[in-house]
């Protein structure tokens, strides 16, 4: 992977895991969506005008069902996560649908873009799912017996964290396809992709204005963190993409979930820190040694 594309990587990884933070704590549902996606389409109008000028008078019809596919897919995706924020700790959901994400996403490039798989892409892949392993609570899965409610909630964030994994690895592939086979700009196809899910998440605001409301008077801030750092991190790593394979980038920037699990333990006051910190630890071998394989 070229210096530049890890860097950007790197950077994209710590602005992942701030987000994230900034919208387990917000607590959100459908109504946090609608908000910090309409904060994108606002914060990033000007950025998203300099691109389009150009760009836009070429798109084709394939292009823009392209990005109306990973409207939809980006859409689902983020509302599962914050089902699963609401549900369980983020250093379960998070750390585990960041670990299956790119075990699925080096899947799909292999079967749909034609990017290769090696032997050390498959020991990374074994890793992850150590990782994944400790990050869920390891050994303590089974001491814990006693104690039954934290240990359906753990499992619950289990299951939350594969189901947004999945989603992940959906809209990985999509992108990676937009940007790599059809020339979307990495910009445009963030922004477009915010601008088109407003639409799918407005009937439920209109009917619930009143929630509404109260939702944007006590998540503005976090919806504002997210608006700002999602779509920055998101763009940097679209433009890794554009310099190498998505099978060595989407692992790679699975290292947020080091910045996550040490965020979310210090913050949020989560237990088994050095447990899920040495979990994370394990996933990110996982997820370098699946970026050079």
């Amino acid at each position: 992977m070229p210096a530049s594309a890890l860097a950007m990587v790197l950077i994209a990884a710590l602005l992942h895991a701030l987000w994230n933070l900034a919208a387990k704590q917000a607590g959100g549902n459908h109504h946090f969506a609608f908000i910090s996606g309409a904060m994108v389409v606002v914060l990033w109008a000007p950025v998203a005008l300099w691109f389009g000028l150009r760009e836009l008078p070429l798109w084709g019809v394939q292009a823009w069902l392209t990005v109306l596919a990973s409207a939809v897919v980006h859409l689902l995706y983020f509302n599962v996560l914050l089902a699963g924020y609401r549900k369980s700790d983020l250093t379960v959901v998070y750390p585990v649908a960041r670990g299956s994400g790119p075990l699925l996403s080096v899947c799909g490039a292999w079967l749909w873009l034609g990017e290769p798989l090696t032997w050390q892409g498959a020991a990374g892949a074994l890793l992850v799912c150590a990782g994944v392993f400790l990050v869920a609570g390891g050994p303590g899965l089974w001491r814990s017996a006693h104690d039954p409610a934290q240990r359906q909630r753990t499992w619950v964030g289990v299951q939350w964290g594969l189901f947004t994994g999945a989603f992940i690895a959906g809209y990985s592939v999509i992108d990676a396809y937009a940007i790599k086979l059809l020339l979307v700009s990495p910009v445009l196809l963030d922004y477009f992709g915010n601008l088109l899910r407003l639409p799918l998440l407005l009937p439920a605001a209109l009917r619930q204005r009143q929630a509404l409301h109260e939702a944007w008077r006590r998540q503005w801030r976090q919806a504002a963190v997210v608006a700002t750092l999602g779509p920055l991190g998101y763009v940097l790593v679209l433009f890794a993409v554009q310099q190498a394979p998505l099978s060595h980038v989407a692992p790679a920037r699975e290292l947020s979930m080091l910045f996550a699990a040490l965020i979310g333990a210090r913050l949020l006051g989560e237990g088994d820190r050095l447990l899920r910190a040495a979990g994370a630890a394990c996933i990110a071998a996982g997820v370098v040694a699946l970026a050079v394989a």
